[in-house]
């Protein structure tokens, strides 16, 4: 067989399988990662490339693997955005976990969030009690959105964006 040809079918298998995989463990994990979880994509990244692109290390084979993984991440992006039905099989729903005040004791125990957790997503959001939320949800991106029963705190900022230097500011 062409040795590129086996690089697509490779890198293809592989990231099919890492969809999946991600898939399976959740989607609380996208959001919060940890030290433990940058280790482990470090790793994974490290298993997998030889199962992409086998005995060729040259560079056209690094090459060929990135660009199949660029090119179907493209391809899903498509799917996802014009397919519903595909949308719904690799994306999870939106899961209330509080809902005027009351916790959902069951959904928190099978996704795995802890009390801690869920007071540091209050937190972030200018609460600081349960009873305060109309509204608790687990988005399919990870991240919990609150919604406040108070009208002035709806107008509160949920996403702080830390400013970063660039080169112009080390002068």
């Amino acid at each position: 067989m062409n040795p590129y040809l086996d690089i697509v079918i490779r890198s293809g298998a592989v990231y099919i399988f890492m969809l999946a995989a991600i898939r399976i463990s959740g989607k609380k994990e996208l959001s919060q990662l940890n030290s433990a979880d940058v280790v482990l994509i470090l790793l994974i990244s490290n298993a997998v490339q030889n199962a992409m692109v086998g005995p060729n290390t040259s560079l056209l084979g690094g090459i060929t693997a990135a660009g199949v993984l660029f090119l179907l991440n493209y391809i899903l992006k498509k799917l996802l955005f014009k397919n519903k039905i595909f949308r719904d099989l690799i994306n999870d729903k939106p899961q209330i976990l509080i809902h005027n005040g009351n916790l959902d004791f069951v959904l928190l125990g099978k996704l795995g969030i802890t009390n801690d957790e869920l007071q540091e997503a209050l937190r972030e959001h200018g609460l600081d009690r349960f009873k305060d939320v109309k509204l608790a949800v687990l988005e399919v991106d990870g991240n919990i959105s609150i919604i406040s029963k108070d009208d002035h705190m709806k107008n509160i900022q949920v996403k702080h964006k830390r400013k970063h230097k660039s080169l112009g500011d080390m002068n």
